[in-house]
């Protein structure tokens, strides 16, 4: 008779977390585990750039101009004379940066902006969200380019004005995340604890929103990255002699028909890049869909 009770026990103790769970559903989804492989990997090259490019971004040689690949130049040069390679090893930086650190801007206003409208309710939720429809209403496009005319062309600003317009679907879902559990039990629970709404936004309602916040990150990031490259394609973007994905592509399809690994090269790393956070984010949500797995 002790056997099934020492069974049960064992079971208790091999239980899972939802995140264990997460993990589990997504290590199956191979197309995911590619895309955070082939993210990783972008984002170490990225990280070790300066150390492991082969040529310095500024070194030029006009005597040489493009040239196919070869031994000496892997990816080739561009029409200054400039290592294709280390052209598109520093642009991942700039192009990455930029995708994650106006993604990060953006989550920090739309969650914020979400989660106080969320548990706020009644006038207050009206007007902050009536606020979202309104900037939704505007050119996101137009609005970007008058900041970067109006402030000046600089990196700081360029990851300001992307995230500040990239936050506003952040914050609808971080409202209705919001509405839905603050009728929750534990949410009652600390009210009832005397917590500040301050902390218990904090402590329990956002952590708790963490897998719409997760999965929407990754989907946000590749966004991100094709408005910089839009804004480089229009000379609007990162200015040389500092380099991107986007304006090595702008470059690149200038001369693509005479010299067409200006264009290739760039355009292959960024669609893997935009691939990859995209099949992440499949992942993740399949993942994180604790009604879709099956258990």
């Amino acid at each position: 008779m002790a056997t099934p009770v020492i069974a049960n026990i064992v079971e208790a103790e091999e239980g899972t977390s939802l995140w264990q769970d997460a993990w589990l559903r997504l290590s199956r989804n191979r197309l995911a585990l590619f895309g955070l492989a082939v993210l990783v990997l972008f984002i170490l090259i990225a990280t070790l750039t300066p150390w492991i490019a082969p040529y310095s971004y500024t070194q030029h040689n006009l005597d040489l101009g493009a040239t196919p690949p070869s031994a000496a130049h892997w990816l080739g040069t561009d029409i200054f004379g400039r290592d294709m390679l280390t052209q598109v090893m520093y642009g991942g930086r700039i192009s990455l940066a930029v995708g994650f650190i106006a993604t990060a801007v953006a989550l920090v206003i739309g969650i914020t902006w979400g989660a106080i409208a969320g548990y706020a309710g009644g006038r207050i939720d009206a007007v902050m969200m009536r606020m979202v429809d309104i900037i939704y209403a505007l050119p996101f496009m137009i609005f970007i380019v008058l900041l970067m005319v109006v402030f000046g062309r600089n990196m700081l600003l360029l990851f300001l004005a992307i995230g500040a317009v990239e936050w506003l679907t952040m914050a609808r879902i971080m409202r209705s995340q919001v509405q839905s559990l603050r009728q929750q039990e534990f949410v009652e629970a600390a009210i009832s604890l005397g917590l500040s709404p301050a902390t218990i936004v904090r402590r329990h309602l956002i952590p708790n929103a963490l897998g719409p916040i997760i999965v929407y990150t990754t989907l946000t990031i590749p966004s991100v990255m094709l408005l910089e490259a839009f804004l480089s394609f229009l000379g609007l973007g990162v200015q040389p002699p500092q380099t991107s994905w986007g304006l090595l592509i702008s470059y690149g399809a200038e001369s693509m028909e005479e010299y067409p690994w200006l264009l290739l090269y760039p355009g292959i790393a960024m669609t893997l890049t935009l691939f990859s956070l995209n099949f992440l984010g499949d992942g993740l949500r399949d993942a994180l869909d604790v009604r879709g797995a099956k258990d």
